[in-house]
């Protein structure tokens, strides 16, 4: 199939919007500008100077192997999983493109330290959303990035809950590309698709992301101390960790047994890396390795599989009959929230990592 048949069939998409769909975000961007550096600044230079490196400036240049027809290499079935994987990871990337790029504007005159921080991550996003954009052409789809930009709702975030919400993002995106990469370099029949050859220096990217976050929260110990600070820790690692878990292991199992991941074992590796990470900036963190902590997390995808059975189904009183299950996750992630937290010196000693056993999660 040439470039040009295949442009001419690509179709553009709009990603489908759902409560656990990545989303756009805005901010204040005037009080941002106000934050100075604490006593960081010398830690933000030196974190400028390897964005400015760009380590990863020839790393995106799409080789002979994409050279393919991926239409047919693939069965429906696998086409559909990875195709929406694809969407998923494309419009998380973009949206960091659009924020960053956006405050890299607003901060000019105010922080031109922030500024170019800002700016030098939204061209590695941007990186990411076209790479994972050309992808998606190879299975004649794609979506129209322009049109996103100006369409999409977004979601207004104080900067101190966009702080905590980044640095999560950007560090399980680190532990989700590299546990993926390790996994199929250790088995390569699993790798459905070139791009994953790539998510061992793309994830540096997220790490550089994440260490950036870390430093606007260091500088400014107000984020950080107090018990309100705790509760918000705690909020935002259930939140992050919550949303991947029944996206991971409730929604969309399938693409990660079709890569060989046991979808279960697979988040919860992830969860505990980026948790025992949070340690370093967060002064607590959750209690991840609680058993009651995964039993509640199942109990949630269960319900929402009974939720989708009740959508797809016929009869009066829908709305009725979801309540009972929209309210025992309510339950249920509050009981999760109330669970004891871990201070973050737990992991300042080496103690053997957690084993996580496959678990089949009922509907």
């Amino acid at each position: 199939m040439t470039s040009t048949l295949q442009a001419a069939r690509t179709q553009a998409r709009v990603p489908k919007e759902t409560l656990l769909t990545p989303r756009f975000y805005t901010t204040d961007f005037e009080a941002i500008g106000k934050m100075g550096l604490g006593d960081r600044e010398a830690d933000f230079r030196a974190l400028l100077e390897e964005f400015r490196a760009d380590y990863n400036r020839h790393h995106f240049v799409r080789g002979e192997e994409f050279n393919q027809d991926w239409e047919s290499r693939l069965d429906p079935e696998a086409r559909r999983l990875f195709v929406e994987f694809l969407e998923r990871s494309c419009t998380a990337e973009f949206s960091g493109f659009l924020l960053y790029k956006e405050l890299s504007r607003r901060l000019k005159k105010t922080n031109p330290i922030l500024a170019e921080c800002f700016a030098l991550m939204s061209r590695d996003e941007a990186r990411h959303a076209g790479f994972l954009n050309r992808a998606m052409g190879d299975f004649n789809m794609a979506f129209d990035l322009g049109f996103l930009t100006k369409h999409k709702s977004y979601t207004y975030f104080a900067p101190r809950f966009i702080f905590y919400a980044t640095y999560l993002s950007e560090k399980i995106g680190y532990w989700r590309y590299i546990l993926i990469y390790r996994h199929l370099e250790a088995h390569p029949e699993n790798r459905i698709y070139p791009i994953f050859n790539f998510f061992k220096n793309w994830c540096q990217d997220e790490n550089r992301h994440g260490d950036f976050f870390a430093l606007m929260l260091l500088s400014q110990p107000r984020l950080l101390k107090g018990w309100v600070a705790e509760l918000w820790c705690r909020f935002f690692l259930l939140s992050v960790f919550a949303t991947m878990y029944l996206n991971d292991v409730g929604e969309r199992p399938d693409f990660y047994r079709l890569i060989g991941l046991d979808p279960h074992t697979y988040d919860m590796e992830v969860i505990y890396k980026t948790n025992r990470e949070a340690a370093k900036v967060f002064p607590v963190v959750l209690d991840v390795e609680n058993p009651e902590f995964v039993r509640r997390l199942q109990k949630c995808v269960a319900n929402n599989a009974k939720l989708r059975e009740i959508a797809r189904g016929s009869g009066p009183f829908k709305g009725l009959r979801k309540l009972p299950l929209y309210l025992n996750n309510a339950y249920q992630f509050l009981r999760l929230f109330l669970l004891k937290p871990r201070k973050a010196g737990f992991y300042l000693w080496e103690q053997p990592e957690p084993r996580f056993e496959e678990a089949a999660v009922s509907a």
